[in-house]
């Protein structure tokens, strides 16, 4: 049995109004992702994208997507995603833009970029903390941010790894 290679696309969705992510929901950002595919590269594009493809994770308070899509056609929505403009759900448009932060072949890979990438941003925002207690929160935040590590040798094999899955 041959197995179906994937890949996973980490982005954020970014509005203006932190409000409006509540609206959001992993159908409406799925029909958002395959209209545009199907807008910018065709017919073929929305049928390549079409199979296989699947939000699998939407954190609609920090606006994280992680999107699964065939390894063949990840080149294919990946180029797509800067013309979504608006995503419509619950009969309101929501107007946003999607930022791709990562591209991995498995969900523990992105799942480890974000915890890294969020670890950077609490480091940016605490210079920006107005008073001790946001300062000690941000702190909080940060230590509880860490990957508790086994052994070297898995994280050794795991960056090796993802070489090989972006060839």
């Amino acid at each position: 049995m041959v197995r179906v290679k994937s890949r996973y696309l980490l982005c954020e969705v970014n509005v203006e109004d932190r409000s409006h992510l509540l609206l959001l929901d992993d159908r409406a950002v799925a029909v958002a992702v395959k209209a545009t595919v199907a807008r910018t590269h065709g017919d073929y594009g929305a049928a390549l994208c079409s199979i296989g493809f699947s939000v699998k994770y939407l954190n609609a308070h920090t606006g994280i997507v992680f999107l699964r899509f065939p390894k063949r056609c990840y080149r294919i929505l990946w180029s797509a995603l800067p013309f979504i403009t608006c995503i419509e759900t619950r009969g309101q448009k929501v107007p946003c833009f999607l930022n791709c932060l990562h591209v991995g072949g498995t969900i523990r890979t992105c799942q480890k970029f974000l915890i890294r990438y969020n670890t950077q941003q609490l480091h940016r925002m605490l210079p920006k903390c107005k008073n001790e207690e946001e300062k000690r929160q941000v702190q909080k935040s940060i230590l509880n941010c860490t990957i508790t590590r086994g052994n070297r040798d898995e994280s050794e094999d795991d960056s090796e790894s993802e070489e090989d899955e972006e060839e």
